[in-house]
């Protein structure tokens, strides 16, 4: 069955089912009292727009006219120092007054825009809700809110408000909400879902019919779209716990392939912004996502609701604003191409075990014990110099760092810092007078001349030395203010070279057995200013110990996506960055892609000091009950998976008895998924190398699109990527070109196959050449369909 046949069936189904509710009405109102009361509440927003608009055009010619003669209503007077003093509050009171009407005019271009978006769909759901026997009143829940003309009534609820969980958490019957301040009980007499668009309602349905959730069918039926949609109408009981919760300083979610945990992280937001809307702002909240098209994907989440969007950086880009010039950093998706295609490379089963160890908690321990030591003696400093003449020399900087006891190291810098500035003024009045000033002088264009000169006869009209004076502070101030600039920012300290020293010459009696492969290769790359991904994380964290760290005191939430990816070195970096932040870490152990840096990966933590709730979320809502079934049995954690009633073809398998005819097969599969309605294809290959290899030989027979870690935007069509590239992303059909035994050899490749194969949400087709991977052969023969070509 294709989709449109699929959604054709669906639509079938709930219009018989609705023509019966519609002639004979549900819950005491029928289809034409609903529609009424969408036409009542279009008329009411078409009356909104237009108060407002009058508003808004008086309100920005005022805008206009304020801007004109802005300087015209404001008293300018600087003769004397009380005038001045008038005119800086004339000024002041008057830009306020113009930031107040803009602020206004703002908010009514917000409150239109959100009006609009009423107009075409003004909500979803209707709850009849009687509180402690008073009167039965009917709850309209949309995406924002709306209230009547005067502004005294609730026309529809915000799916965010607290009345409105009783919508996600509860059949009809008893049920309850919790405000600021109590608790409210009492009872659902009524549950009703709304499909409308354009104004009219398509679809009506009440939890008593027994055709399922058809409007979840329906959103699921849906093809692949460019960006994450709003899952605010098809919210389910268990994702609103993870919206809603206020309580847990780390909220960690484990949720399988396609359950919806994104989703409902990026509802989470919108929530927390609605909630605490007088203390958070965008720039309170923070995203770590796992790659740039990822970020692409989900930017249209927030707008959609009506919330500005967050920051959103990945963890590479987050590690690299903060390492210094110079330095260059392996992005995490070279190192897992470099696992999966560099075998063969004589040093490469020293670089498994540096992943390894360089990613768990041992080695941060390691690192602690090297950085005590520094309080001692270690620390490498630069020499200060200026025109290749050292001013102050790294021994002095050495000496007098040392001299500071009973401060911690960050201290000391500063006062090191304090101390070199002091020195610094000193030779900058011994440099005044020496003869490569004069030189510097001579050089100084027209301008600054007429500079010094002005600024020397007002001081002294008769002294014409004075000028030359004035020149030679300029000149050397100006070569100073540069090298202060720079003890500003500790460049007196070698940070990587300090770092280097525990790898060449630091002895201890905790290191690990396979410590001299460790220190060989990581001083290698060091004296290359490389920074393997696994070092990235732990050479930060070492500057910041020594230097102080920049902690991010303005984030208040944190939300981490695929969260599994983490080693538990970088968590426990973010938790010292992080002091202060909650967190929301979303993952799936299933899909633990980097198998050598997640060993001790604090997913699941069996023990932790702040206050914490895991929520697991077992039903997958994105692939069909076919892929699922296909899925579930190589999933490679013990987690239980249930699908959703959504049906759709068996994933298919193509053995192929020639090779060479894998790139027709790949054109003649792709056609077969369009022709069923499928609009986004993704060619999804192991490692980019495959990808590349592949992209060669389609490209001119076929329009196709490569997406590599440079990729920015998501786009509809047929696209070629790695698996680590398609991390949180869906599309309508997936194809992998290559499933042999030879290909998905070892048990680490478990987790890549099981991701590959959950991007699909209505078709997966897989292709070999030879005998099938044993993945495969784990699956139940009748879950998927095998074809030899």
């Amino acid at each position: 069955m294709n989709i449109n046949i699929s959604n054709y069936i669906i639509s079938s189904v709930i219009f018989k089912v609705n023509e019966k509710v519609f002639k004979n009405g549900v819950g005491g109102m029928s289809r034409e009292a609903e529609q009424h009361r969408v036409n009542e509440i279009i008329n009411e927003i078409n009356n909104k727009e237009e108060t407002i608009y009058k508003k808004s055009a008086g309100l920005k010619d005022t805008i206009i006219n304020l801007r004109e003669n802005f300087w015209d209503d404001v008293t300018v007077n600087l003769d004397e120092p009380d005038d001045v003093i008038e005119t800086q509050a004339s000024v002041k009171q008057q830009a306020e007054l113009l930031i107040e009407r803009e602020q206004l005019h703002g908010n009514m271009d917000k409150e239109l825009k959100k009006l609009k978006k009423l107009k075409d769909s003004p909500y979803f759901g209707r709850i009849d809700f009687i509180e402690n026997e008073n009167e039965n009143e009917k709850i309209y829940i949309g995406t924002s809110s709306l209230m009547d003309l005067e502004e005294e009534n609730f026309l529809i609820y915000d799916w965010r408000a607290p009345i409105s969980s009783l919508y996600y958490d509860y059949a009809p019957g008893k049920a309850q909400y919790e405000t600021m301040d109590e608790t409210i009980t009492g009872e659902i007499s009524l549950k009703r879902q709304f499909i409308i668009r354009q104004s009219n309602i398509i679809s009506m349905f009440d939890t008593g019919l027994t055709i399922g959730d058809q409007l979840l069918q329906q959103a699921l039926g849906d093809n692949a779209s460019t960006t994450m949609k709003s899952i605010v109408a098809t919210i389910q009981k268990e994702q609103n716990k993870i919206i809603r919760n206020e309580r847990s300083d780390l909220l960690i979610v484990q949720g399988v392939a396609g359950s919806g945990k994104t989703s409902a992280v990026l509802q989470r937001i919108a929530y927390l912004m609605y909630r605490f809307r007088k203390e958070l702002n965008a720039n309170n909240l923070l995203l770590f996502s796992p790659n740039p098209l990822f970020s692409s994907y989900v930017a249209n989440v927030l707008p959609e609701l009506g919330e500005e969007n967050i920051q959103q950086s990945t963890f590479y880009d987050f590690l690299e604003k903060r390492i210094e010039k110079g330095i260059t950093i392996e992005s995490p998706f070279s190192q897992m191409e470099y696992t999966l295609t560099e075998m063969d490379e004589k040093d490469y089963d020293s670089r498994l075990t540096n992943m390894t160890y360089k990613s768990s908690l041992d080695f941060k321990s390691l690192l602690d014990e090297y950085i005590f030591q520094l309080n001692y003696h270690g620390i490498r400093f630069r020499n200060i110099t200026l025109h290749h003449e050292v001013l102050i020399s790294k021994e002095q900087i050495s000496d007098y760092f040392y001299s500071l006891e009973e401060i911690s190291l960050p201290n000391r810098m500063e006062a090191v810092v304090t101390w070199l500035l002091h020195e610094l003024r000193k030779s900058q009045k011994q440099e005044k007078d020496k003869d490569w000033v004069m030189e510097k002088v001579e050089l100084l264009d027209k301008d600054e001349y007429l500079e010094a000169y002005h600024s020397s006869q007002q001081k002294d009209e008769e002294n014409s030395s004075l000028e030359e004076e004035f020149l030679r502070k300029e000149v050397v101030k100006r070569h100073f203010a540069q090298i202060k600039k720079r003890v500003k920012r500790f460049d007196f300290v070698h940070v990587l070279v300090t770092y280097q020293e525990m790898f060449l010459n630091w002895e201890t009696d905790q290191t690990p057995a396979d410590w001299g492969k460790i220190r060989a290769h990581t001083a290698a790359n060091l004296s290359q200013k490389f920074l393997t991904w696994e070092d990235a994380t732990p050479y930060l964290y070492f500057k910041g110990r020594l230097l102080g760290d920049d902690s991010e005191r303005s984030v208040r939430h944190l939300f981490i996506d695929e969260a599994q990816d983490y080693s538990a070195f970088q968590f426990a970096y973010i938790r010292h960055i992080f002091p202060y932040t909650r967190m929301t870490l979303l993952g799936d152990i299933n899909q633990a892609i980097y198998a050598y840096a997640t060993e001790d990966n604090p997913l699941i933590p069996a023990t932790l000091e702040q206050n914490h709730e895991q929520i697991t979320l077992t039903k997958s809502y994105r692939s069909t009950k076919q892929i699922v079934k296909f899925t579930k049995d190589f999933a490679p954690g013990e987690a239980v998976i249930e699908s959703f009633e959504r049906s759709g073809n068996k994933p298919k398998l193509i053995k192929l008895e020639n090779k060479a005819n894998r790139t027709d097969k790949v054109i003649a599969e792709i056609e077969e998924l369009r022709n069923d309605g499928n609009e986004t294809i993704a060619i999804i290959c192991k490692t980019l190398k495959e990808c590349d290899e592949l992209y060669q030989k389609l490209q001119d027979k076929i329009v196709i699109r490569q997406i590599t870690e440079q990729t920015y935007s998501f786009e509809k069509g047929l696209l070629i990527l790695p698996i680590y590239l398609a991390k949180g992303i869906e599309f309508d059909a997936v194809i992998i070109p290559e499933v042999s035994a030879g290909h998905y050899a070892k048990e680490s490749d478990r987790a890549l196959f099981y991701t590959a194969c959950t991007r699909a949400m209505h078709g997966l087709h897989m292709i070999t050449s030879e005998e099938p991977c044993k993945f495969i052969k784990e699956a139940e023969p009748e879950t998927f369909e095998v074809f030899h070509i």
